[in-house]
């Protein structure tokens, strides 16, 4: 043991004294190639972004239950609005790793209680929820609550907006990875900005977020992005996309 420790040391020794002779010139650190894209802000929005609904029309949507059909929500005064029982909407395309805008913002008139207080949620890829709800004096479980992933994990705190303002959350988006077999390799992750604040810190999706019973790993490409009927009048408006 006392000679394989004198002889990494000695190395060690050998390999600092080495680095310590070498001379660098700033250039040798510095390279030109390959040049990232440009991307500028637009109204607001990258122009690299997929507008998903800029408040004119459902083109970018079709039925959840029925992709062959078009999304059946209502569209007026540049705002997307829940048309409650005729179910989810999903986006004709599918995405993998993203960063996502969406606005929201409660119905005007909030019924119920818990969860039944503007109800809505977004999908990644499909399966996995970040909660949308009226959070205002809600004493919900709190991976229930607006920003959780649904059933998973809380946000790191509760953001709310005053009444009549709108919410807005960016969602940076790593999906799980699988391998041809369909075993999984890595878990995915998410960071999510409500209004701004830091909610969700590379948070781990565990899985599918199920209302009853816990995360299933379910094998899965690129997906769309879903928006939830829960029956109520929950408002949307400015979404977009990066796939990154």
């Amino acid at each position: 043991m006392k000679i394989q420790l004198g002889s990494t040391l000695l190395f060690l020794a050998f390999s600092l004294g080495s680095m310590a002779q070498t001379k660098f010139k700033p250039e040798d650190t510095e390279f030109y190639s390959p040049k990232p894209p440009v991307v500028r802000l637009e109204n607001q929005v990258p122009n690299d972004a997929i507008i998903l609904f800029d408040g004119t029309d459902l083109d970018q949507w079709v039925s959840r239950n029925n992709p062959e059909q078009p999304a059946n929500w209502t569209v007026a005064n540049s705002t997307l609005t829940v048309k409650p029982k005729t179910g989810d909407i999903q986006t004709k395309q599918v995405f993998e790793d993203f960063q996502l805008h969406v606005e929201w913002k409660s119905p005007e008139m909030i019924k119920g209680k818990g969860q039944g207080r503007g109800n809505s949620g977004i999908f990644l890829q499909g399966l996995y929820e970040i909660q949308v709800l009226d959070n205002n004096d809600n004493p919900t479980y709190v991976n229930g609550q607006a920003g959780s992933i649904y059933k998973q994990q809380p946000p790191l705190v509760e953001v709310r907006a005053a009444e009549e303002e709108w919410h807005h959350y960016d969602i940076i988006y790593k999906a799980p990875r699988f391998n041809k077999d369909g075993m999984l390799i890595s878990k995915g992750s998410v960071m999510v900005l409500h209004n701004g604040i830091l909610i969700q810190n590379n948070t781990q999706i565990e899985g599918t977020t199920e209302y009853i019973g816990l995360p299933k790993i379910q094998a899965h490409s690129a997906g769309p992005i879903i928006l939830q009927d829960h029956g109520d009048l929950v408002n949307f408006r400015n979404i977009w996309i990066r796939p990154l």
